[in-house]
């Protein structure tokens, strides 16, 4: 049996200190976190235990269904709503790496764009394949593909 993530280990560990803590919110959290994994870890054809980068991609997932979630609660003048959503993103953010300034980023994407030598818009495609491996959960796809537009038109 492939040994279990230790980030899973640690959602795990820190569910059982919330629930003695009785942190409602954590509790909620890392229970919706752990079940967001176990469906992930039995999709597909097999059950499989995920490495820690698979369980960061589901925790970003999540992370950002409650971004979005706040910003339409926010929207619809339901404030208590977008609250509770924005404290379910901070906890689960405690478990994912921390996220790229803009000016990280932007040296992450110029690299990319010298090493595949793009040039123009149309190579959006193979800076996009170079600098993904590199971003790796520390930026948000649409905010990594904004950056890659950006500079590949100033070009």
């Amino acid at each position: 049996m492939v040994r279990m993530s230790a980030l899973k280990d640690k959602l795990k560990a820190d569910l059982t200190a919330s629930l003695k803590s009785r942190d409602e919110v954590r509790l909620r959290t890392i229970r919706m976190a752990l079940a967001a994994v176990n469906v992930e870890e039995v999709a597909g054809k097999e059950a499989r235990e995920l490495s820690d980068a698979e369980v960061i991609k589901v925790l970003t997932k999540e992370a950002k269904k409650r971004r979005e979630a706040a910003e339409a609660f926010g929207n619809a003048g339901r404030a208590e709503q977008a609250a509770a959503e924005l404290a379910e993103q901070a906890v689960l953010e405690e478990y994912l790496p921390a996220q790229l300034s803009d000016e990280e980023l932007g040296e992450l994407v110029d690299a990319a764009i010298a090493e595949v030598g793009a040039t123009g818009p149309q190579a959006m495609g193979q800076v996009m394949k170079a600098v993904n491996p590199k971003v790796a959960g520390r930026a948000e796809g649409g905010r990594v593909a904004a950056a890659v537009k950006s500079r590949l038109a100033a070009q």
